[in-house]
């Protein structure tokens, strides 16, 4: 196939937009998604403040860094802080600390490692083995968040990027809603303001899908840390990568609309208007548009009740 844009050999077919892109403008796409979204969720007054990355040395965290670091590390008054989590996950984690250790290296960005050992005197190994049953990732999930806040507070961050890819975010929704957890819904990132204690999290990366970020990753020879959590075949996130993964190659585009339809609830748009809905401007029906669905979908629409023989049979009220 030949780039939608040049007619140059493609390396990737976007089937959510029809495109072909070759490696060039595949990157550039990516580049352009992911400047936007930072840009849009960053707001700096006069270019000074303070960023932090949680970079786990997966492609995902190492994307967001380069991407973070190409943005801002030539403003003078920001300062970028990057720190991983130690989870205590014996053959795992060492592979991570090493990758995201390198990549901080390599950019001048200070790395600073925080492990549960030291912050709660535990580790995830020795959560798992003492069967005290639940899911690994239920208890990890809380403990990682609390330092992730508490090393963003600690460095006075503005703001705490994540490396969630449009997947992680398409499927976090769906869990909440699953679970019927409005109020966790809402409180997604990216965060407009902090709440409560909370440095405000952004995910520069929520637009790309997965496979995108490792093609990204592999073409720009970023490196990152290609191991699995030994742990995360037990997450029940699983069940919703499936179910998302099913609906998004039926239905190309499916993971952006979660997106959208989770930023309308977030963003409090989806109140309903005031006055209800409208009248078709053709035969008189209740809709939202200009005309109703079935005048969209017909050549000559219409009529309401009452105008229309076909009604007479029925009687008046």
């Amino acid at each position: 196939m030949r780039c939608t844009i040049c007619k140059k050999e493609a390396v990737y077919e976007a089937r959510y937009s029809g495109a072909f892109l070759c490696q060039t403008h595949f990157s550039q796409s990516v580049e352009r998604r992911v400047r936007r979204e930072a840009r849009s969720q960053i707001r700096l007054e006069n270019r000074k403040g303070t960023i932090a990355v949680a970079i786990s040395g997966g492609k995902d965290s190492s994307l967001t860094l380069k991407m973070i670091h190409e943005l801002y590390s030539k403003w003078k008054g920001v300062s970028l802080f990057a720190f991983t989590i130690d989870e205590g996950i014996s053959g795992y984690r060492e592979n991570g600390l090493a990758s995201a250790r390198r990549l901080c290296e390599s950019m001048g960005i200070p790395h600073f490692v925080l492990s549960y050992e030291e912050a709660f005197g535990t580790t995830m190994d020795r959560e798992v083995s003492g069967h005290s049953g639940g899911i690994p990732c239920s208890k990890c999930g809380p403990m990682r968040r609390n330092l992730i806040n508490r090393a963003s507070l600690k460095v006075n961050a503005d703001y705490v990027a994540l490396g969630m890819n449009l997947d992680d975010y398409a499927q976090s929704v769906m869990m909440n809603v699953v679970r019927g957890d409005y109020d966790r819904l809402k409180r997604m990132a990216p965060h407009e303001a902090p709440v409560g204690g909370m440095v405000r999290r952004v995910t520069p990366l929520r637009l790309i899908p997965e496979k995108e970020v490792l093609l990204y990753c592999m073409l720009q020879g970023i490196e990152y840390d290609h191991s699995w959590c030994p742990y995360y075949g037990g997450a029940q996130r699983n069940y919703f990568r499936a179910m998302i993964d099913g609906l998004e190659s039926e239905f190309p585009g499916s993971r952006f609309a979660i997106l959208k339809f989770a930023d309308r609830i977030r963003t409090g748009r989806l109140e309903k208007k005031a006055g209800g809905p409208g009248a078709c401007i053709r035969c008189g029906s209740p809709t939202s548009a200009a005309l109703c669905p079935v005048c969209r979908m017909t050549a000559q629409g219409h009529e309401i009740p009452g105008n229309n023989p076909l009604f007479d049979q029925l009687p008046m009220a």
